[in-house]
């Protein structure tokens, strides 16, 4: 895999997330792949497992963006930092910023996945508590 190949795949799962677009957003990993979203968490495993994660947070946004803010590759890996807007189907407005660690195989596909990010804070902005910052800590 080229650096440019890598970042390809990486702007494809963005994109994918951006329209909540299953499909595409699947289409990005390896059926066997693992995520650890976020990490700490018990790892995500397989499509069906990855189809439950995504089908879960799309139900809690009518619209959400992510976006890349910087990307580094190195080897097979890409690290990017990025920010999350979103706006809940309450109406309520949240946003996050954190750091995905993708791990791509030969095939193309992403095999390994780690996210670090504050979910509880990204809710608790959809629940209106004021005083979250959607920041990493």
């Amino acid at each position: 895999m080229t650096p440019e190949s890598i970042k390809t795949l990486v702007s494809r799962y963005f994109a994918a997330t951006r329209a909540m677009d299953l499909d595409a957003w699947l289409a990005c990993f390896a059926d066997d792949a693992v995520s650890h979203d976020p990490y700490g968490t018990s790892p995500i495993q397989g499509k069906d497992g990855l189809r439950m994660f995504f089908l879960s947070v799309a139900t809690a946004f009518k619209e959400i963006g992510f976006t890349e803010n910087f990307v580094a590759v190195v080897g097979n890996r890409a690290a990017v930092k990025f920010t999350a807007r979103g706006v809940g189907t309450n109406g309520k407005t949240a946003i996050c910023e954190g750091i995905d660690i993708f791990e791509v195989n030969d095939r193309g596909s992403i095999q390994m996945m780690w996210g670090y990010w504050d979910p509880a804070g990204m809710m608790a902005q959809l629940q209106g508590d004021p005083h979250s910052s959607g920041k990493v800590q």
